[in-house]
């Protein structure tokens, strides 16, 4: 198999696997699903999409980078320090946060 190779996926019409609802919401009942275009030992990347709600969140032995492709809505860190976020919003989550993602529209996002 060549590892040379790209493909190409629209992220706005990609069709997700539903992966169910978050775990402990404080608002509403959100459903995440995702595909994940690439993965090997060391990164991942992918399509996620996540119906209105809060839930808590933690990036523990990894960090992230995402662009919001679609919805809009708030990531609160542990300190209450809130980012808005809307299509286009690029966001740079490092290794240890810890917060909750309050999303008011559906949001999608691509991510490695």
């Amino acid at each position: 198999m060549s590892h040379n190779s790209v493909s190409f996926s629209d992220p706005l019409t990609l069709t997700l696997d539903v992966v169910g609802p978050k775990p402990n919401p404080s608002r509403g009942e959100p459903v995440e699903s995702v595909k994940v275009l690439f993965e090997d030992a060391q990164v991942e990347a992918g399509v996620w999409e996540c119906t209105p709600g809060t839930f808590p969140s933690r990036r523990d032995g990894f960090r992230e980078a995402v662009t919001i492709i679609a919805g809009s809505g708030t990531l609160r860190d542990a300190d209450g320090n809130e980012t808005p976020f809307v299509a286009g919003t690029a966001l740079a989550i490092p290794e240890g946060w810890s917060g909750e993602w309050d999303i008011v529209e559906t949001t999608r996002k691509v991510y490695v």
